[in-house]
């Protein structure tokens, strides 16, 4: 028997009202509530699913949902969502309680409800419909972990030692573009992320005593960052932009159906980095290497204080193209800068955080069946996009060689993902 729409959203809402806020260890009771919820949720849909703790991280839920018919010989799926959720904070702008599932104008409001609740229920619900109909033709296995919205790692961990593998790889942790038109992330960026600390003496000192004859390790650094800043044209030199892979004509004319980049940079009041930035910006933020200097700290930039700084910090960081190498771009980035730093000056350049980007091929045929599934529910065909963002589970799906798409169902410009409401 198919619930109703009412029975539905009362089961989701019991899974909204745990508020698993993995950022708060105050929460992390909550988080493991969620956690045996999805489990008995799993076990319901007829399948196997237990508490997986993962070295001391929040815990991972393991399950799995075997196929209707011959299970040994069917190929198998394997979903990622989440269940933890961001804080709610400002508690003031909510209009009605973020832990309460709330009906209103059509939407479902509450926190986690798009990021990631929601689809996590949705694709577990899929499942235990089509098993309890003896109609489900894939064996379906289930991880899914409490750490994302904190960064956390121990799925993909899991994922690196699972040993036994699928098929094909599904995250229903996304949005779709626009009412009534799915999306499917078929790549994602990777990232390098570097601190760099620079020092050209001992003690700071008084500008006017020694301006002009000591070297300001403020000048020093960003001279150094001024070899790998973006040129003119807003795109980093090609030493840093080695090995990316070009998009296909499908994805190409699927990214000229999105919103325009002028509407994109508008919407936060950004100013184009160069001429002609807006009309490449899904070439630029999803096919393209970026560079940013995140901060940047030396002497007094607040009040009034006429030194001569000796110590200059800066975290920067890589966002690196499909077919990039962590490895041979973290080997351009340190030399150029290095190369660049003004004799005297001694550069410290620490790596905080390495991911590989990864990109499935868009004529994979778990993508082309997929595409007609979404087409005859929905009534569209799914654009084919990337995230210029980092994802290292989709990563660590590739790499294990799973054809892997990212969707999800809530509509990405009215989600307020991360924010009240």
């Amino acid at each position: 028997m198919v619930p109703s729409h009412e029975e539905l959203r009362a089961q989701l809402a019991e899974l909204i009202a745990i508020p698993s806020v993995s950022a708060d260890p105050a929460h992390a009771g909550d988080v493991e509530r969620a956690a045996a919820w999805v489990v008995d949720m799993i076990r319901g849909a007829g399948g196997t699913a237990d508490v997986v703790p993962w070295n001391g991280g929040l815990p991972l839920v393991i399950g799995e949902v075997p196929a209707s018919e011959r299970p040994e010989s069917a190929p198998t799926v394997f979903c990622y969502a989440h269940f933890d959720v961001q804080p709610p904070d400002p508690l003031e702008l909510w209009e009605t309680p973020p832990f309460e599932l709330t009906h209103r104008d059509g939407r479902l409001y509450a926190r986690g409800v798009a990021d990631d609740k929601g689809n996590l229920f949705v694709l577990v619900e899929a499942v235990r419909q089509l098993a309890a109909a003896g109609e489900l033709p894939v064996n379906v296995r289930f991880g899914f972990d409490g750490e994302e919205e904190v960064g956390g790692d121990s799925i993909v961990q899991w994922v690196e030692q699972d040993e036994r593998g699928a098929d094909v790889a599904l995250i229903l942790d996304g949005a779709m573009a626009r009412r009534g038109q799915p999306v499917f992330y078929v790549g994602v960026r990777g990232m390098l992320y570097f601190h760099l600390r620079l020092r050209t003496g001992t003690s700071d000192m008084h500008s006017g005593m020694f301006g002009a004859a000591a070297l300001n390790a403020g000048h020093a650094l960003m001279t150094a960052l001024a070899s790998v800043l973006p040129r003119a044209d807003g795109h980093v030199p090609d030493e840093l932009r080695a090995g990316v892979t070009p998009p296909s004509d499908e994805e190409l004319s699927a990214w000229a159906q999105l919103p325009p980049g002028t509407e994109q940079l508008s919407h936060y009041g950004a100013v184009p980095i160069a001429p002609g930035a807006t009309d490449e910006f899904y070439l630029r933020t999803f096919a393209d290497t970026s560079l940013d200097v995140n901060g940047f700290a030396s002497g007094s930039p607040d009040l009034v204080k006429t030194v001569l700084p000796v110590e200059a910090r800066a975290n920067v960081s890589i966002r690196l193209a499909p077919g990039q190498d962590p490895d041979e771009i973290r080997h351009a980035f340190e030399r150029m800068v290095r190369e660049a730093t003004p004799e005297g000056a001694e550069l410290e350049i620490a790596v905080r955080n390495s991911a590989r980007p990864a990109l499935t091929p868009t004529d994979a045929p778990a993508i082309r069946l997929a595409g007609d599934a979404f087409e005859h529910v929905i009534g569209a065909r799914p654009l084919l996009v990337r995230s210029g963002g980092t994802l290292p589970i989709y990563a660590g799906l590739v790499s294990r060689g799973l054809p892997t798409l990212a969707t999800g169902f809530g509509i990405e410009s009215e989600c307020n993902v991360h924010a009240p409401n």
